[in-house]
């Protein structure tokens, strides 16, 4: 009795498919939950696509990639990453697994700061790194008048390419073009780009000579609408009065709850977890204080669906289970439908349809 998530295999798989051949150099990422299908699972599907390089977000993960998924035979790809891993997360002094993985042959290591440079080139000579400069979003990366201080700092290193992370919206072909002229100015090197559409990925590949990677996860993993549902099963479902008293809080129950439904799945599975809201949109304003105004009157609704409408909760998800509210027609054994966040999501099991 648990949280699972169906994959149909084949659409999957497809979809898949021609994300990687209609983009050239392709980086795989696959990072955090492993967009809900898990690490290991994901460093299997890199390597069934015969991609020569994976992303993933922290030195941590490596290993998982790696690892792929032990004993599965049956699935059509069980073997681990065994090409190069790129570990988007910069470099910093003090991270022992990241110290140790510097070094290995398949390992690229992020760099975004002309100290880390000059470190990393002094205590490692000959590893493998990969330059970042800063963009619009103002997280890591180096400013352009460092881009030639940070090739000098390096020295011994290999520099494997420039990095260039843009927003996921808004118009950034100018911002990478600028950004990508600068960096070959200071050393000619493959150009690795995320959030960049189709369009602008192939106008940007014409404006410069060395290699373009786009690296893409959303997209590649998550693109085949349809292919995934979350099922979770009903465990218990009880009769309750009106005022009747449930769960850990005590809530009690109004004049329209008779049926409360003990469900597979809770925070452990991400369930209700989510992401604060960019709120970019009127409608996602006016969706976020309407939800906001039910949780205040203790009416908060659930992902999980019966006959096609979401289900209220009793209280909030408990860690394996969670309390709903439910019609009649629900019953022990019945499989609900969960709408989950993919990059919350930790089901209990995967099962490839």
């Amino acid at each position: 009795m648990s949280l699972v998530l169906h994959v149909d295999a084949a659409a999957w798989r497809s979809h898949q498919d021609a994300v990687v051949a209609a983009r050239e150099g392709i980086v795989p990422v696959a990072k955090g939950n492993g967009y809900g299908f898990g690490l290991g699972r994901l460093g299997a599907e890199a390597a069934r696509l015969g991609c020569d390089v994976l992303a993933v977000g922290t030195a941590e993960e490596v290993a998982a990639v790696r690892a792929g998924i032990p004993g599965d035979s049956e699935s059509g790809a069980g073997s681990g990453f065994s090409g190069d891993v790129v570990v988007l997360t910069p470099w910093r002094p003090g991270d022992p697994v990241a110290e140790q993985l510097i070094s290995d042959p398949h390992v690229i290591t992020t760099l975004s700061r002309v100290d880390d440079v000059a470190a990393v080139a002094a205590g490692h000579p000959g590893a493998r790194v990969i330059l970042e400069a800063l963009t619009s979003m103002a997280r890591y990366g180096l400013e352009p008048g460092q881009f030639a201080e940070a090739v000098a700092a390096a020295g011994p290193l290999e520099i494997v390419g420039w990095t260039i992370h843009l927003p996921m919206i808004g118009e950034h072909l100018g911002e990478a073009t600028d950004l990508a002229t600068s960096a070959l100015a200071a050393h000619r090197a493959p150009l690795w780009v995320s959030h960049l559409s189709a369009g602008d990925l192939d106008r940007f590949r014409r404006t410069f000579d060395v290699p373009v990677r786009p690296r893409i996860g959303t997209e590649l993993w998550l693109g085949a609408h349809g292919a995934m549902r979350y099922l979770a099963s009903v465990q218990d479902v009880h009769e309750v009065t009106a005022g009747q008293r449930v769960g850990y809080w005590q809530r009690r129950a109004g004049r329209r709850h008779h049926h409360l439904a003990v469900v597979s799945g809770g925070t452990a599975n991400g369930v209700a977890m989510q992401a604060p809201t960019a709120a970019a949109t009127l409608r996602q304003v006016v969706q976020t204080l309407a939800n906001g105004a039910m949780e205040a009157g203790r009416l908060a609704l659930s992902p999980y669906s019966a006959g096609g409408h979401k289900l209220f909760f009793a209280e909030p998800p408990h860690m394996q289970a969670s309390l709903l509210w439910a019609p009649p027609s629900v019953h022990v054994g019945d499989e609900l439908e969960v709408t989950m966040r993919a990059t919350t999501a930790t089901p209990d099991q995967l099962i490839l349809d």
